[in-house]
């Protein structure tokens, strides 16, 4: 066994012979595996988390399916006003049945207001001048404006064509439309905004997370003197590659778990018909993810390294945390020609991509690119990011600078 040896001038501490130690990279990700795992504050958290995301995804389902009930007050015995309010009722029901419309008679118009003020009344509809007025004691609901305003105007209508000598069939023959999708599977915009803001989450959750425990792993080792020990029996390389894999198999491992979660909320709701397109999407978010958080977990680990204590880390992992959270903030408001950039960027494809897939607008080929990428980044990243963690490591005068450390191991 090698013994560690440091110059005063903090200069890098050699590998150990690989002889013996092949193997070392596995022990250490199985070390910052099991130390995570035991982590009980780590614990609570993702059952917390779980248990949040259980309870949004119920409500949402609750919110999507409950009925919102509206009562329309109307004074006297106007054929007009009660006839408007059933065909606002029949229009409500034909559309997807999530508001209801309830007539209210009244005696006259101070019952009206009257029941405005008490609450047994939402609006109450009655004539103006040149019109129909839908009053309430605040603003009225836009539903149930706009449904009311197409029964008034088809009440109203159909009683000038009678006065005219014709009928509304008469009046709207060939102005029916109808809608047809020519894509079933394609998602509606809040469809694809909500589940391109849950990826990003997903993406800041993990990457933040996991990579701060990584640093944390790192300069807390480097603090305590104990990585000097490692250094003497384990080479900086695998030390570093454990650690990576480590991370990376909580990070995604914690995922999985949150998108599970979300699919079989998705399965419950009534949008349970995007779930092919969702899952081909989650699917390419975890490849992505994977690959990306390879980089970001060696960007992590170095950042540990360059501190000297807990204190440092804040400071040295800085611009990882601006990174992630620029992607985070951008990425689940992006749209058009700025997500399809961002798609092909290194770290901000790990969301863009797989939401462009799931919007539908990719062609086979778009994904396949954008990851190899994104594979050739986290090589460059782990090669530039091993180069600095062999020469910070083990420097504890103060904080180092990546270009010490880099030039430290030249």
């Amino acid at each position: 066994m090698t013994t560690l040896t440091q110059s005063p001038s903090n200069a890098p501490v050699q590998d150990p012979p690989d002889d013996g130690t092949r193997g070392a990279w596995l022990l250490v990700a199985q070390r910052e595996i099991v130390t995570r795992v035991m982590n009980k504050a780590f614990v609570i958290g993702l059952l917390v988390s779980l248990v949040v995301i259980g309870l949004l995804a119920a409500f949402f389902t609750w919110q999507s399916s409950r009925v919102d009930t509206y009562t329309v007050a109307v004074a006297g015995t106007d054929a007009t006003a009660v006839g408007s309010v059933t065909g606002a009722a029949e229009l409500a029901e034909a559309e997807n049945g999530s508001t209801e419309l309830e007539l209210l008679e009244v005696a006259d118009d101070d019952a009206a207001r009257a029941a405005l003020s008490t609450g047994d009344a939402d609006v109450w509809l009655h004539p103006g001048d040149g019109g129909w007025v839908l009053a309430g004691e605040g603003q009225p609901d836009g539903t149930v404006s706009r449904l009311v305003g197409t029964a008034v105007e088809q009440q109203v209508l159909a009683a000038n064509a009678e006065a005219a000598g014709t009928s509304m069939d008469a009046l709207s023959e060939g102005a029916a439309l109808t809608t047809e999708a020519l894509d079933p599977q394609a998602m509606g915009e809040d469809t694809v905004f909500f589940a391109t803001f849950a990826l990003s989450f997903l993406f800041f959750a993990g990457a933040i997370g996991s990579g701060m425990m990584i640093a944390s792993s790192v300069v807390e080792e480097k603090q305590s003197r104990l990585v000097e020990i490692i250094a003497t029996a384990v080479p900086l390389r695998q030390l570093l590659a454990g650690k990576i894999l480590g991370s990376s198999v909580i990070a995604v491992g914690q995922n999985l778990l949150f998108a599970a979660v979300g699919l079989v909320a998705v399965a419950a709701s009534p949008i349970s018909i995007a779930l092919p397109a969702l899952s081909t999407s989650l699917i390419w978010f975890v490849v992505f993810f994977t690959v990306g958080f390879l980089a970001l977990a060696a960007l992590y680990a170095v950042a540990g390294a360059l501190a000297s204590r807990s204190e440092d880390l804040q400071y040295t992992s800085t611009p990882m945390t601006m990174l992630v959270m620029g992607v985070y903030f951008l990425t689940f408001s992006a749209s058009g020609t700025f997500q399809t950039v961002l798609s092909y960027i290194p770290v901000a494809n790990v969301v863009a991509m797989p939401a462009r897939v799931l919007s539908g607008e990719t062609t086979w080929w778009e994904p396949v690119v954008s990851l190899l990428i994104l594979g050739a980044f986290a090589v460059l990243a782990l090669l530039v990011s091993e180069r600095a963690f062999r020469g910070a490591l083990m420097q504890t005068g103060g904080r180092v600078s990546w270009k010490q450390a880099l030039r430290a191991e030249a």
